[in-house]
């Protein structure tokens, strides 16, 4: 009867566990993401713009340099033959 007993509370625990899991779950990932976040802010700096900047606004800090040699400048072509 003692063994009985066991396998019934075993199996009781192992619902409850699992239904408790399910509902809890989604609360404890969520959390566990937030806490991940803030410590990567932290740790890379990251800051919200708070000057005058709107979401989805672009910021450009430098402009690329008008003086970049193109394609044109690359190399010299060296025309060739095929011998037979």
């Amino acid at each position: 009867m003692g063994l009985l007993k066991t396998i019934l509370y075993l199996l009781v625990f192992y619902y409850v566990f699992t239904f408790l899991a399910r509902l809890l779950a989604p609360f404890l990932i969520k959390k566990a993401a937030e806490t991940i976040q803030k410590k990567a802010e932290q740790q890379f700096g990251y800051q919200q713009p708070k000057s005058g900047v709107r979401e989805g606004e672009t910021i450009i800090d430098k402009a690329p340099r008008k003086d970049q040699q193109g394609k044109d400048t690359v190399g010299e072509y060296v025309d060739f033959e095929e011998i037979d």
